[in-house]
């Protein structure tokens, strides 16, 4: 996996994430058809951008949670 496979995988989960509020990483690896470290590598990337917020779920501990960085 390349930066620019990763790149184009960012854009498939932020894509995904801009259409709920937020997302558990089992929902967005289902929308966007990728596999765990696929949307880990994207998660980081889009982490790194400053365009996502990833908390843990308080129902799953096991499970985090993505939504989208609000523009102010």
């Amino acid at each position: 996996m390349n930066t620019e496979v990763i790149g184009t995988n960012a854009g498939a989960v932020w894509t995904a994430l801009n259409t709920a509020d937020a997302l558990g990483v089992k929902q967005i690896k289902k929308m966007t058809k990728l596999k765990d470290k696929e949307v880990y590598a994207a998660l980081g990337w889009l982490a790194r951008e400053g365009k996502v917020n990833i908390v843990p779920d308080s129902e799953d501990e096991k499970e985090l949670i993505v939504s989208l960085v609000q523009d102010k």
